[in-house]
C-alpha cells in the first residue's frame, strides 16, 4: 500500500465541488475546533472563508508561536546542476530548452559552499535538474562528504530515489529530502510534464513513501502553485501529509508554497494566486498542522515576506541563486528561474530581528543523530 492507493480512492472534481460549496457555517465551525479534519480544512481553503481571513490569522500566529516560538530558521540552496532529462514545460531547466548544461565539479560546489558560510548559513540545500547520468547517487555522496565539515545540516531536493538509495545517502549526513509533486491532477499531471522520467505519475507520487521507509529525517511537500486550482491541489497535499505522519510517524514533515516565477520558456500560470489567496493557504495549513513546518520562498516579494513572518511561516531561503556558480560567480549559467526577494541574508535577518523574532541558522547537529 502506497498514497496511490489512498489518492485513488478521490475524485479531483469531486472535492473540487465539495470545496466550493462550503459555507460560512462549516467556516466558523472549523475555527471553533482545536483539533481539525480534513473537511474542515477544505472549509478553511474554500471561498467561503475569505472574510474570516483576519481571524485565520491571528490563530495561526498563536498556534506557530506556540509550537515554534518567535523564531524563522534560515536555509540556501546551492544549485549544483541545470542538466535534466525531464520537459517540465514551466522549468527553464527544461531538456528541449537550449542553454550549455552545466554541472559543478567537487572544487566547484566547495567555491559555492564557502560563500555561504561566510554568510553565516548552517542549513544547506544541494539542488539539481533531474540527470541520474550527470548527478546520480555517487555524485551526492561525493559532495556531502565535501560539505559535511562545514554545514550542520544538508538537505536535497533532486531527482527521486529508490529507498536504499536514499538509505545510502542518510550515511552521509542526509537529512531531508524536498520532492513536489507539482499537481495532484493525475489527469493532467502529463500535460506539463510530458517527457522524462518525471512523467511518471505515481513514481513520483510514491516518493515520499520511498523516504518514509528509508528513514530520512524530513520530508518536505507541496504543489507549484499556478498550474492547477490552488484550493484543490492544496487539499491533496494536506490529505497527503496526514498520510504519512500516520504511516511513518517517526518522520517530521514541511510544507513549501512554490509559485511560478518567470524562466527560460514561455509558460504562463494556469491559475492565478493572490498574496491574499497564499495567506489563506498558509494560515490554513497551520490551523490544519500546528507541528508542520512551513517554508516560504525567494520566489515571493520581500513586502509579502515580511508580512507573513508572524502568521505562520517557520523557515526561510535567503539571498538564493537559482543557477549553478551563482554565489562564486564564476559561472554564467541557466537559472531555473527568477527570484523576487533578492535582498542578501543580512537584510533579510535584520527584517527579522526587528520584527522581534530571531534568525535560526542552525537548529540540527548530524552528530545528534541516532
Amino acid at each position: 500500500m502506497s498514497f496511490y492507493d489512498e489518492i485513488k480512492k478521490y475524485n479531483w472534481e469531486q472535492v473540487a465541488t465539495r470545496i466550493y460549496s462550503k459555507t460560512a457555517d462549516d467556516v466558523k465551525r472549523a475555527l471553533s475546533k482545536d483539533k481539525l479534519t480534513l473537511d474542515d480544512f477544505q472549509a478553511l481553503i474554500s471561498p467561503a472563508a475569505e472574510p474570516y481571513l483576519e481571524l485565520m490569522a491571528r490563530k495561526s500566529m498563536q498556534l506557530t508561536q506556540k509550537r515554534f516560538g518567535k523564531t524563522i530558521q534560515f536555509y540556501v540552496p546551492i544549485y549544483v546542476s541545470n542538466a535534466c532529462t525531464n520537459s517540465c514545460v514551466y522549468c527553464g531547466f527544461n531538456h528541449n530548452n537550449q542553454f550549455e548544461k552545466t554541472i559543478l565539479t567537487r572544487q566547484q560546489v566547495l567555491a559555492e559552499a564557502d560563500k555561504l558560510r561566510e554568510e553565516g548559513f548552517e542549513h544547506l540545500l544541494l539542488v539539481s535538474g533531474e540527470s541520474s547520468k550527470d548527478c546520480g547517487v555517487e555524485y551526492f555522496e561525493e559532495m556531502m562528504e565535501a560539505l559535511s565539515d562545514k554545514f550542520a545540516l544538508i538537505s536535497i531536493e533532486i531527482q527521486p530515489l529508490r529507498t536504499e538509495e536514499y538509505k545510502r545517502l542518510t550515511h552521509h549526513g542526509l537529512n531531508t529530502v524536498y520532492v513536489y509533486q507539482e499537481t495532484y491532477n493525475e489527469s493532467n499531471y502529463k500535460k506539463y510534464h510530458p517527457a522524462g522520467r518525471k512523467s511518471n505519475y505515481q513514481y513520483r507520487l510514491e516518493t515520499p513513501d520511498r523516504l518514509g521507509e528509508a528513514g530520512v529525517h524530513k520530508v518536505g511537500l507541496g504543489c507549484l502553485i499556478g498550474l492547477e486550482d490552488w484550493r484543490v491541489d492544496s487539499f491533496f497535499t494536506a490529505l497527503h501529509l496526514q498520510y504519512l505522519e500516520k504511516k511513518y510517524w517517526r518522520t517530521k514533515y514541511s510544507i513549501s508554497f512554490p509559485r511560478l516565477r518567470p524562466h527560460l520558456g514561455a509558460f504562463e500560470p494556469n491559475y492565478k494566486t493572490s498574496h491574499r489567496d497564499l495567506l489563506q493557504i498558509i494560515c490554513a495549513y497551520r490551523l490544519f498542522n500546528e507541528h508542520v513546518e512551513l517554508s516560504l520562498s525567494t520566489r515571493e516579494e520581500p513586502k509579502f515576506r515580511d508580512n507573513m513572518l508572524k502568521l505562520g511561516v517557520t523557515a526561510y531561503s535567503a539571498g538564493s541563486k537559482t543557477n549553478p556558480g551563482g554565489y562564486s560567480g564564476t559561472e554564467d549559467t541557466t537559472e531555473q528561474f527568477s527570484v523576487h526577494d533578492d535582498r542578501s541574508p543580512a537584510e533579510i535577518a535584520s527584517v527579522i530581528k526587528k520584527q522581534g523574532y530571531e534568525v535560526v541558522w542552525k537548529d540540527w547537529d548530524r552528530y545528534m543523530q541516532k
